[in-house]
């Protein structure tokens, strides 16, 4: 087992292309951390440089302790799963998971009971004699992660391995990386570039944008405290609705003032604004899909809405709706509906909704960071 650190790592294609600028990063023994961002954001680039598959411009990268900066990546002592599976189609599943072994010289009662103690925990022993075409995408994963496994490697690399499988799969092997996590208990670290498997596996998520890292912390601190716009649009789903609006501070309270309607500030939230000493100006507000419910015409904090589209997702309703000329999306559990409002929630038919004074989340107009981080 390991702790991995990186150094002011930098990666520069060319003369001038930056795919990676300035990453920090302490990573501790047995943490499972989860890069994520949009594509090109510089995450599958910044493990490929753990690995040793890219060179690194500058800064250092440390496994337990050690400079691997200049090391080949056989001797990082890392083991890497990759999105396309990356098998030998003329191996068998067991050959396949007991290739880097053989290199090794390993003994072979030594191979044979690292190979089956893996692929049972994988549950793949019924397949060790077949050869990969006759897999599905997921068995040919399975044997992948397996071919990691038996290594016993400091640190286990994956780079997006379940992007490749359709959904019903894709969620079957995000549970089993998590059961296996709890078994091999060694430092994971996962690249993704959805946000679902990086709420779900990681211990700490690292939100990339652009080569630069925008914010580290658990599942519940990035999804709760986003520390701008951009992490706050990235981390849910679907994603949170922003507007611009005007943050008022009147009678030693503080409200928000969306498409006419008056919305007092409560709670946490209430308490930070008043330490922080925010006055009057104006703001960017943000509101998740599922912190809207329907409101009372008459409710001073009513905003009036006229549906788009009605995506009926089973226990929830995704109403796009159009709020003053701009698109906001709300979600109503269905359980929490009449039979007569589910038949009258239909496209081009206007109700309100509202929000609580404690979800809400104030970013700066220009900086567009969090004014409460």
């Amino acid at each position: 087992m390991a702790s991995v650190k990186l150094t002011n790592v930098k990666k520069i294609y060319g003369k001038n292309t930056l795919a990676v600028d300035n990453f920090n990063l302490d990573i501790a023994d047995k943490e499972f951390i989860v890069f994520v961002g949009p594509s090109g954001c510089g995450k599958s680039t910044t493990l490929r440089m753990i690995a040793g598959l890219e060179d690194i411009s500058g800064g250092t990268v440390e496994i337990d302790g050690v400079v691997v900066n200049d090391l080949q990546p056989r001797d990082r002592d890392i083991a890497m799963v990759f999105q396309n599976y990356a098998l030998y189609p003329h191996l068998t599943v067991f050959e396949n998971m007991a290739f880097s072994l053989r290199l090794k010289k390993v003994p072979q009662d030594e191979v044979y009971k690292k190979v089956t103690e893996a692929a049972e925990i994988l549950g793949i022993t019924e397949y060790l004699t077949r050869k990969p075409r006759a897999l599905s995408g997921g068995q040919r994963q399975r044997v992948a992660i397996g071919r990691a496994m038996v290594r016993d490697s400091k640190v286990f690399l994956m780079d997006e391995p379940l992007s490749n499988l359709d959904a019903k799969l894709r969620n079957q092997m995000r549970a089993e990386i998590i059961l296996l996590r709890k078994k091999i208990d060694t430092t994971f670290i996962y690249v993704t570039h959805d946000q679902t498997e990086a709420m779900t596996l990681g211990d700490r998520i690292v939100i990339m944008k652009d080569g630069i890292i925008q914010q580290v912390g658990t599942p519940t601190e990035v999804f709760d405290m986003p520390c701008n716009l951009f992490v706050a649009e990235f981390i849910g789903a679907p994603k949170m609705n922003t507007f611009k609006t005007e943050l008022v501070f009147q009678g030693g309270k503080h409200y928000v003032t969306p498409y006419g309607a008056k919305i007092e500030v409560n709670g946490d939230k209430a308490l930070a604004l008043k330490e922080k000493g925010i006055e009057s100006r104006e703001i960017i507000l943000g509101v998740r899909p599922e912190h809207f419910v329907l409101a009372d015409p008459k409710d001073p904090g009513a905003i009036k809405c006229e549906i788009l589209v009605n995506e009926m997702m089973g226990s929830e309703l995704h109403l796009h709706v159009l709020a003053d000329g701009e698109k906001l999306i709300v979600r109503i559990p269905t359980v929490s509906l009449t039979d007569d409002q589910r038949r009258s929630l239909v496209q081009g038919t206007t109700i309100y909704v509202t929000f609580e004074g404690k979800v809400m989340h104030f970013f700066d107009e220009e900086t567009q960071t969090n004014l409460l981080v």
